[in-house]
């Protein structure tokens, strides 16, 4: 019988090399080690994203799934686990096994979270290992176009002389949104009246709807219907003015000054998972942003394209906790 080690030497003999061997060997070349003898990934990924369909986390996430699939090999499959700040999905991933078959695309509430609430089913440093910062994204104040309000002064105002009964929505409880607006009124010295939603996606249909006037939407979920003329915006939250609506000024700019409110996406796995594995994830995630046309759709939603390593990833999630609670502490936000 002709030993196996025998086809082997007989290939790279004949290949005068390793090259045909390769080839040969097909997929094995890009196996990686778990740790346990096993190749990763050897089936389907679940991408559980901790917001439902139709907000900015949705869109990142549906815009990078298929290319980091073709990367990996294997079905990258979403699945949408809305509802509490992003508490829910993320308890799903806190609780499943550290294999490298379940990994999490969360959003800002990662580290506000924390900082808001007493209770948590989860500790964020301690059951997450980070992946990889995806993307920055500003929030922008945004109206029904049929609402009275017709600057970001004329919200102040109305806002301070009818207290309570101006209502905003957001994604959640803790949501980005949600804190946007709270600094808003903590910054502002007003009171608006808050209405959540399991999501982006359903906020901003009340909102278009006119059920409720005003919204601090991710300029990536807003972006198009703002194009529509479906939503008037007032005031962006980023640093700067977006080029992709240079005409709309910063809210620093429009008598809030030092304000600045970013929605952020990262992905990351139950702590336990093999460091192989996760040094993969990051990798063929940072090469599946510097692609031209995923790159290209998320700047197309005012996204600023990232792509970190888990050690950068790591350090911006602590120093935005320590940021939360430091304003959580400042401005005596509460959420339970």
């Amino acid at each position: 019988m002709f030993h196996p080690s025998r086809l082997v030497r007989a290939l790279i003999r004949a290949a005068g090399g390793t090259a045909l061997l390769l080839a040969a060997l097909g997929t094995q070349a890009q196996a990686t080690s778990t740790g346990s003898g096993q190749a990763w990934p050897a089936k389907p990924v679940r991408l559980v994203v901790t917001y439902p369909p139709g907000g900015t986390v949705d869109a990142v996430a549906r815009i990078i799934a298929p290319k980091l699939s073709a990367r990996l090999g294997q079905p990258v499959v979403i699945d949408n686990r809305g509802g509490a700040g992003g508490a829910i999905g993320g308890d799903i991933v806190a609780k499943s096994a550290a294999d490298g078959y379940t990994v999490m695309l969360d959003a800002s509430n990662h580290a506000q979270n924390p900082a808001l609430r007493s209770k948590m089913p989860f500790d964020t440093l301690r059951d997450f290992a980070p992946v990889s910062l995806l993307v920055k994204v500003p929030n922008i104040l945004v109206v029904h176009p049929g609402a009275p309000i017709a600057s970001v002064k004329d919200l102040i105002a109305k806002a301070s002389a009818r207290p309570g009964e101006i209502n905003y929505a957001s994604s959640g409880n803790g949501s980005s949104p949600h804190l946007a607006a709270e600094l808003f009124d903590s910054m502002a010295k007003t009171r608006m009246t808050h209405v959540a939603y399991k999501g982006g996606g359903p906020a901003l249909t009340d909102v278009m709807a006119g059920q409720v006037p005003v919204f601090f939407a991710s300029l990536g979920s807003g972006m198009p219907y703002i194009q529509s003329g479906k939503l008037r915006p007032l005031a962006i939250g980023g640093k700067a003015r977006s080029p992709l609506l240079p005409e709309v000024p910063t809210l620093a700019e429009s008598g809030l000054p030092g304000y600045e409110m970013y929605e952020w996406n990262a992905v990351f796995v139950p702590t336990g998972t093999p460091s192989a594995v996760i040094a993969r994830l990051s990798k063929e995630i940072a090469a599946t942003l510097k692609d031209a046309e995923v790159r290209q759709r998320l700047e197309a939603v005012g996204a600023e394209v990232i792509g970190s390593d888990p050690v950068e990833l790591d350090a911006f999630r602590r120093a935005e906790l320590a940021k939360w609670s430091r304003i959580a502490k400042e401005n005596k936000l509460q959420l339970d």
